[in-house]
């Protein structure tokens, strides 16, 4: 993601327009318009600024890159270097499962308050997703908690031990 798409995704997640942004971080409106479009790039400096004036802060996460780990009868799974975090918002979310991982119960929607109904949902994501489910739907330091209760193939349990207890180089993001 270019910094222009982070600067417009933290301006409309703090429900601005344009203008207010602008306004607020000392810029013009078409200023911060060619930011969002990439038709101009903001030093570091000046994206930090625009971003703060949001409301948000400018800030380091580990990039989290996944590799292919094979499981049993030639199937193999997508595991990160690093546990991703969620919003609190998204990690504490009621979810309705996409068809590829809750085929068997269509439309059924967990609240990811309940711990059970949260581990339920973990235990699909790390058995049948792929990383763009991971992080939809994996909060790391949840993972942390819930590890020692989650019912999973030894297989995906070995897979995924060493990033959840922090055997590898990674951490949670």
């Amino acid at each position: 993601m270019g910094s222009g798409n982070l600067l417009e995704e933290a301006r409309e997640a703090a429900g601005l327009s344009q203008a207010a942004l602008a306004l607020r971080a000392g810029t013009s409106r078409p200023t911060l318009s060619a930011y969002e479009h990439e038709r101009k790039s903001p030093t570091l400096a000046t994206a930090a600024r625009i971003v703060v004036a949001a409301g948000f802060d400018l800030s380091i996460t580990p990039r989290i890159e996944f590799r292919e780990v094979a499981i049993d009868r030639g199937r193999s799974i997508q595991v990160p270097n690093v546990l991703p975090r969620l919003p609190i918002d998204r990690a504490l979310a009621t979810v309705e499962l996409p068809l590829h991982l809750n085929w068997s119960d269509r439309g059924r929607r967990y609240n990811l308050r309940d711990r059970r109904q949260r581990a339920r949902v973990y235990e699909i994501t790390l058995r049948e997703g792929g990383p763009a489910d991971v992080l939809a739907y994996i909060d790391g330091a949840l993972l942390v908690d819930l590890w020692d209760e989650l019912v999973l193939p030894t297989t995906v349990h070995a897979a995924w031990q060493p990033v959840v207890t922090g055997e590898n180089a990674g951490q949670v993001a």
